[in-house]
């Protein structure tokens, strides 16, 4: 018995950890540009072809009061006629940057992936009015690395609160 706490104890410490990246680090930096390019230039600005290149397209998007998109086409169609379709009712989102957190996924020491996680906070843009928010709500994004490309693979919109 006693030689196998020392085993366990000795995989669960030897084993590097790996948790959450700086801010200033380059997977930080990076994945913080990609959420620029999704949402403050495809989502807020509806330039949907500084985003699209980097969507799975076996895209998995589950969303809380949505529901659930499996693919890159119906995602794209979705932002085209829903978030962009109403310029009169136009949605904008805006990160909370204090709240992102990026937490790397190796495979045998490997970089192969990223979760990166936090709040937004999302408002309505309607002309002659001040943007109001309409909701806050949490996300987390799971993140490959193919071909030396980071591309969106899974995201789930959650806890979707108005706002108080």
């Amino acid at each position: 018995m006693r030689n196998i706490i020392l085993i366990l104890f000795l995989q669960f410490t030897l084993v590097p950890a790996y948790t959450q990246v700086s801010e200033d680090s380059e997977l930080f930096q990076k994945l913080l540009e990609k959420d620029s390019l999704l949402f403050k230039e495809g989502f807020n600005k509806c330039r949907i072809t500084e985003f699209e290149n980097f969507i799975s397209e076996d895209l998995e998007f589950y969303h809380d009061q949505g529901g659930l998109t499996t693919n890159k086409k119906d995602f794209l169609d979705a932002v085209k006629n829903n978030i962009c379709g109403k310029p009169d009712e136009k949605p904008i989102r805006k990160l909370r940057e204090a709240s992102l957190e990026i937490f790397p996924l190796y495979e045998n020491g490997k970089l192969y992936g990223a979760i990166q996680k936090g709040i937004h906070d999302f408002f309505i843009k309607e002309p002659g009015k001040e943007l109001y928010m309409t909701s806050t709500a949490k996300f987390t994004h799971v993140w490959l690395l193919e071909n030396e490309e980071w591309i969106l693979k899974r995201v789930l919109s959650y806890d979707h609160k108005n706002p108080e």
